[in-house]
């Protein structure tokens, strides 16, 4: 799997371990091996991380790292810890919620062991704080997620993010990523003759008929036409 976060570039290869963070926006592509892609998730949330935290005495400090993924090398307990979910992810067997919670206590434990650094960024339940808007939105207009989405992870209320954005960009957030969105696909349709199928989802948009629909809206031809008329 191959991701992409705006800023950097990350490779995953099968038996890699990663702790993909929260509030951290990012593209992915999955490559199938052998026709299959596997993978086991497990999800630490912010409830269950209060909890283990009030169990466990541990001194948090101030992180800058701000990878979206971060690698976990190979260890014999974490292996371990895999071979003995197998029953549950690959057989009939069901986890109850208690045990999930025993099994999740103690794979952090043993994350916490290998990488004590790693309490800083488990145990961070600072929300996102006000950062610059316009280099925020100029990278990753691609995401196709909600403006609320968009106004949290800027530090902002969506109020205060709309006024804002309003100031910086002299439009509305929705007019402003739509227009974005449509120029950039104008350009790698005509300069890097890319195709339609190829563009769309990348550039947030759900559905190839809506981005068809705008994009003939905004230009007055329609995607498929664009490397036609070079002919």
């Amino acid at each position: 799997m191959v991701s992409y976060d705006g800023y950097k570039h990350y490779s995953m290869k099968p038996g890699d371990y990663c702790i993909a963070r929260k509030n951290h926006l990012v593209r992915y592509t999955k490559y199938k091996e052998d026709g299959g892609f596997e993978k086991v998730i497990i999800a630490f949330d912010e409830a269950f991380l209060k909890k283990f935290l009030k169990r466990h005495s541990y001194k948090i400090e101030p992180t800058d790292n701000n990878d979206s993924f971060l690698f976990i090398k190979e260890d014999k307990l974490i292996n371990n810890f895999i071979q003995s979910l197998e029953p549950y992810y690959n057989g009939s067997e069901q986890l109850d919620d208690t045990f999930v919670d025993i099994k999740r206590e103690e794979l952090l434990m043993i994350l916490i062991k290998n990488n004590p650094d790693l309490k800083n960024i488990f145990f961070n339940f600072n929300v996102p704080h006000k950062i610059d808007l316009e280099l925020f939105m100029n990278h990753n207009y691609k995401f196709n997620i909600s403006l609320e989405r968009f106004a949290f992870m800027t530090g902002r209320s969506l109020s205060t993010f709309k006024r804002e954005f309003k100031a910086i960009f002299n439009t509305s957030p929705g007019k402003w990523l739509m227009k974005k969105r449509l120029d950039e696909a104008y350009f790698l349709l005509d300069k890097e003759h890319k195709k339609p199928t190829d563009i769309y989802i990348d550039l947030g948009f759900e559905d190839l008929s809506h981005f068809s629909f705008v994009f003939k809206k905004e230009f007055g031809i329609s995607p498929s036409e664009i490397g036609k008329l070079k002919v």
